[in-house]
């Protein structure tokens, strides 16, 4: 039997402690007990950015605001659907992570990093996001395992009235905020709607055979 192989561990800034493991030909991101993120299971972070595409296909110049890089497969899904002027900005508050996609992960990251498109920050979302004005298209947080702060107490902030009241400044008038989480939170949906969203939650299958359990991404409008 193949035994999973611990490769590194990082810090989240003013959070918990995170393990890149690798076990045959798969990896895993790993807080305590939670897996946060495997190449096993990927189907619902590529959906975050092609159903999130989907409503802002008619932008000019689409720009989507990427909160957490993980394992890649939200941008690089964007970056297959978004055209030549479109932009990603991706916002990735723990450095290792990025150092994995370029170390033991490079055949997985393929270049995205590197495409003229994308634009990586190395910061907190959240004030990133409080610092901006009807800039982007989208907004796309994958950050936590659904709307708390799991993996930062601090981005408890991000789901908060005041964090999505932010989240609503930050987008253009016809701009979505997605948000992906591993289950269903009532109480979340009631946040949005109480913010000024429009809201739409859809289950997703965790992996792209459509098989797996389900996740939840909510798309959240700004209403007129």
């Amino acid at each position: 039997m193949i035994q999973r192989e611990l490769l590194d561990t990082a810090w989240v800034p003013d959070g918990e402690k995170l393990e890149l493991y690798r076990h045959d030909k798969d990896f895993m991101i790993v807080l305590g007990h939670n897996e946060l993120m495997s190449t096993r299971k990927w189907g619902s972070e590529e959906a975050l950015a092609t159903m999130s595409f989907e409503r802002i296909k008619h932008a000019r110049r689409p720009h989507m605001l990427i909160g957490g890089y993980g394992m890649g497969f939200t941008l690089r899904a964007a970056l297959r659907v978004l055209p030549e002027n479109g932009k990603a900005t991706v916002v990735e508050i723990v450095p290792e992570i990025i150092e994995w996609a370029k170390g033991p992960m490079k055949e997985l990251e393929a270049g995205c990093l590197d495409d003229p498109r994308v634009n990586l920050i190395l910061s907190d979302v959240a004030p990133f996001i409080a610092g901006a004005e009807g800039d982007y298209d989208a907004i796309l947080l994958d950050v936590d395992n659904g709307p708390d702060g799991l993996v930062r107490e601090d981005n408890n902030v991000l789901y908060s009235k005041s964090g999505l009241r932010a989240a609503k400044r930050a987008l253009t008038p016809d701009g979505v905020l997605a948000i992906w989480s591993a289950g269903p939170d009532p109480d979340f949906t009631r946040r949005l709607e109480r913010a000024g969203f429009a809201v739409e939650e859809r289950k997703v299958a965790s992996r792209s055979n459509g098989k797996g359990p389900k996740h939840v991404i909510w798309f959240a409008t700004i209403r007129e």
